[in-house]
């Protein structure tokens, strides 16, 4: 969320934002109201000084024994209309609070201004692979392999859920183990287990709401949310804290399942694992000083990299356009595999920097040093990286003429085998 003040100072700062990411909010309602908010304060804050010094007149006629009863019927009719100036003040900041959660993050002067087709490629590792046979995709290897159960998973669920069997599962729990091994053991970070389910809060806190909420799994007896991704328990562990600066960067990795209803994406590459409701992903968030906020965002990105060259599945980076960046996102970097069998570009990892925007939304702050004022964190996080896409890339680029996919070498120790066959 940005400060009322910024949007205040920079208002055609904020305007070319919400153009630049297509985003909906009336900033001229917002900026009126504004106005008039500030008026509501200084007429309440001069009336409770005019209340102060009749109060103070009052206790003076009552000491010296004087009538003091028409300015106690002047003090009932003042208190009476700065009760109604509160009232106001409270309908015009709702009024203001319900258009500034709609005004979306201003993005980072790097990012290409356009839709997704301004999209840049900044860097792309090993060649696409190719076969010297027909290749099949993914969703007919995983059938003749029976690895994965399409049909029974829609029995119990319907579509777009998946049921991994046999090799396919161990295979989905490799790639969770090994990843967290990465992260954890080589790059740094601190493995969390997060619960799966959040409050609104928490949702509203990372920026998924108000905007998505249509694509959320929601449960309304209890107001609760099936996580979309473990970014919103995690970030949210900071939620109104203020860190010690010592602590800063916090770095966090989370295995976790997630729920998506992909409201808006009926009918866009829905066979096989494209496009799933229930998916698996590790997850990496950061929490750092402003200053340092882009230095980690590029770690950020090399520490997803890294988990892609070590699967040796050919990849590219993206940096996103405006109007393909996320509400919340003030930069993104997108990296997408290379699939073989159906010959695309799957994203399977979005790399993001959302300065103080969620932080300010959750209220995590840090503090320098002993009595400074504390100050918003930068918050960062990507998927390290989601399963389903690399699940696909694995079994497209590794099939082998007889059917058989080759395991990547990192994965076979916690497979106990080269080959799936």
């Amino acid at each position: 969320m940005l400060d009322l003040k910024f949007i205040r100072e920079n208002a055609e700062l904020v305007r070319q934002a919400i153009a630049n990411k297509h985003e909906k909010a009336d900033l001229d309602a917002l900026l009126q109201l504004d106005n008039r908010r500030r008026e509501l304060i200084a007429q309440v804050e001069n009336g409770r000084a005019e209340q102060n010094r009749i109060t103070l007149q009052i206790a003076e006629l009552k000491k010296t024994k004087q009538d003091a009863s028409p300015i106690i019927a002047r003090m009932r009719q003042f208190s009476e209309s700065i009760k109604q100036l509160d009232a106001e003040l409270d309908s015009v900041q709702e009024q203001i609070h319900a258009i500034q959660i709609r005004i979306p993050n201003i993005p980072h002067a790097s990012a290409p201004i356009g839709d997704a087709s301004h999209n840049t490629i900044v860097k792309t590792w090993s060649d696409p692979v190719t076969l010297d046979f027909p290749a099949k995709p993914h969703w007919e290897i995983a059938e003749n392999l029976d690895i994965i159960d399409f049909g029974r998973a829609a029995k119990v669920s319907g579509a777009n859920f998946v049921c991994y069997k046999g090799a396919g599962a161990r295979l989905e729990r490799a790639l969770v183990n090994f990843m967290l091994d990465l992260h954890v053991q080589k790059q740094g970070y601190t493995e969390i287990f997060p619960p799966f389910v959040t409050r609104r809060q928490a949702m509203f806190g990372t920026g998924q709401l108000p905007k998505l909420e249509e694509d959320m799994y929601h449960i309304p007896g209890d107001d609760l949310f099936l996580i979309p991704t473990a970014e919103v328990p995690v970030t949210n562990l900071h939620s109104d804290e203020i860190i010690d600066s010592v602590r800063l960067p916090i770095r966090y990795t989370a295995y976790s399942p997630c729920f998506r209803r992909e409201a808006g994406a009926y009918g866009k590459d829905t066979r096989g694992l494209m496009r799933v409701h229930q998916f698996n992903k590790v997850e990496m968030v950061k929490f750092v000083t402003p200053e340092s906020s882009y230095d980690e965002h590029e770690k950020l990105l090399q520490n997803a990299e890294e988990v892609l060259q070590l699967l040796k599945l050919p990849y590219r980076v993206l940096n996103l356009a405006t109007g393909d960046l996320s509400f919340a996102a003030a930069k993104c970097y997108d990296i997408e595999i290379w699939a073989a069998g159906i010959q695309k570009w799957l994203e399977v990892s979005s790399c993001s920097n959302f300065e103080d925007f969620q932080a300010r939304r959750a209220n995590i702050r840090f503090r320098r040093q002993k009595g400074d004022k504390p100050e918003f964190v930068h918050t960062l996080n990507a998927s390290g990286v989601a399963m389903p896409r690399t699940m696909i890339a694995i079994l497209e680029n590794n099939q082998l003429p007889d059917g058989s996919v080759v395991v990547p070498e990192v994965l076979r120790p916690f497979m106990g085998c080269d080959k799936i066959q």
